[in-house]
């Protein structure tokens, strides 16, 4: 019965910390080509070249209270050169309510904006550590 109480209690902490900060990527394509796709870099190199943030200290507190990761990828268009992608990486204080991706569509671009909440989630689409953490110790707890 130990054994499900010291498991609780982590699984109860790693909620906790990931409430006080999120740490998000946070780059630009136009001044950083490696923000296209940080992916395909491995994590010593990408750890050197793509900037992560925390956005409570990154980001002024009176202008949000509850900050989340954003990932915008855009496709500019210009009028006497082929269009662009651009893809901006960085923090988020105003919450889309409806939806978690949402299109931003202008005359000069087309943009994808989703928006997430877990640290580095805007990174891309795989499995973040924290959430394989939380369910090894999910199972833990059942087999304890």
């Amino acid at each position: 019965m130990h054994g499900k109480a010291v498991c609780s209690f982590i699984l109860l902490m790693s909620f906790v910390s990931k409430s006080f900060a999120i740490y998000c990527y946070y780059c630009n394509s136009a001044n950083n080509s490696a923000c296209l796709d940080i992916n395909k870099y491995e994590e010593e190199l990408r750890s050197r070249i793509i900037p992560i943030v925390n956005c409570e200290t990154a980001i002024p507190r009176s202008i949000a209270v509850s900050f989340f990761c954003r990932k915008i990828v855009q496709t500019i268009f210009h009028p006497h050169k082929d269009s662009e992608v651009r893809v901006t990486r960085g923090c988020g204080w105003i919450r889309n309510k409806d939806k978690d991706c949402y299109k931003d569509d202008n005359s000069d671009h087309l943009g994808t904006v989703c928006q997430c909440f877990g640290d580095m989630c805007n990174g891309g689409e795989k499995f973040h550590p924290p959430y394989i953490t939380l369910l090894l110790l999910s199972s833990l707890y059942w087999l304890i």
